[in-house]
């Protein structure tokens, strides 16, 4: 099942998982609308031709869904009635924190183990360097950002653009070290406007006449800065919100092998009798976790993209 935001990779999940299984023996089933489908009963016996031709595809052939419902008792209780109707014993739950916990819920009450499967275009699942989804959604970030240059440096304007990532600056980060912005503004680093209008001014006064300004949608400072740049560099200023866009967009070549690797390390980590694993990427090796140790953890960011990042804020 897929569960909470949609992110490129879910699709080659679904596949691999769904092939790799059923080589162990296992009878794989796929659940419809994420959390609700359980509640509903959108679970049906998984064919050949359902995941046949979906590797190129964005977003998630079974649907996500975020449901209330599944935080009462009740209706957790249907989920699991409807999953011991089908036979159903394990579960492959590929989505976000916030699905894991209410999975890791669902196995306080029922004791039906699960593997997570980190997909997420914020890349801020604790635990994990990598989320299935950011490489494709930093891609797309990239292809608009070079296309936004090509018309700021042709009408000598300056563009805030604002990524994704509520709490993570990760898109931001990274987006504006690639795309050589000129500012980048995340919740994780502090920034001084008074020292960036100083050193923007002195490029400006050297011949500068275009900039490119990048923004978390965590600091909700995208209008802001769009007026601070007109009133204090005297520069024509748009913002863009690249918005949803960022979540869709063929998987890339990355998204689609750490999707397998994921897969089988899925399969495999309930196929050996764990419980409540999350699959996880760190320092180059896989491996899995517990979920109760990402308890209370906020995500980091490599430490050295943060240093990279530290001169655009001031």
């Amino acid at each position: 099942m897929t569960s909470g935001g949609d992110a490129a990779g879910m699709n080659p999940a679904i596949k691999c998982t769904v092939d790799y299984s059923r080589m162990l023996g296992y009878k794989p089933y796929l659940v419809h609308n994420g959390l609700r489908g359980l509640i509903d009963d959108n679970i049906e016996e998984a064919k050949s031709s359902d995941v046949s031709g979906i590797l190129h595809r964005g977003g998630t052939i079974l649907r996500s869904s975020r449901s209330k419902r599944f935080f009462e008792y009740e209706h957790r209780q249907q989920a699991y009635e409807n999953l011991q109707k089908h036979g159903i014993s394990k579960l492959i739950v590929i989505g976000g924190d916030g699905s894991f916990r209410a999975l890791n819920q669902f196995y306080s009450d029922f004791k039906v183990p699960f593997a997570g499967i980190p997909a997420t275009i914020d890349n801020d699942i604790p635990g994990t360097d990598y989320c299935l989804g950011v490489d494709t959604a930093l891609n797309m970030i990239r292809q608009n950002v070079d296309s936004i240059r090509d018309t700021a440096s042709s009408f000598s304007r300056a563009f805030v653009i604002e990524t994704m990532g509520r709490h993570c600056g990760y898109l931001a980060m990274a987006s504006a070290v690639t795309s050589g912005a000129e500012v980048c503004l995340v919740p994780e680093l502090e920034y001084d406007l008074e020292a960036i209008q100083k050193r923007l001014q002195k490029d400006i006064d050297n011949g500068r006449q275009f900039l490119i300004a990048i923004v978390a949608e965590g600091c909700q400072m995208g209008d802001y800065l769009t007026r601070w740049i007109k009133d204090k560099l005297k520069m024509d200023a748009r913002l863009t919100i690249l918005g949803h866009i960022q979540r869709g967009g063929s998987p890339t070549v990355r998204d689609r092998l750490m999707a397998f690797k994921f897969g089988i390390a899925a399969v495999d980590s309930l196929h050996r009798g764990e419980t409540n694993k999350i699959m996880v990427y760190k320092s180059g090796s896989y491996s899995t976790v517990p979920i109760h140790e990402l308890a209370g953890q906020t995500a980091g960011i490599d430490p050295v993209l943060v240093e990279i990042c530290k001169p655009l804020c001031r």
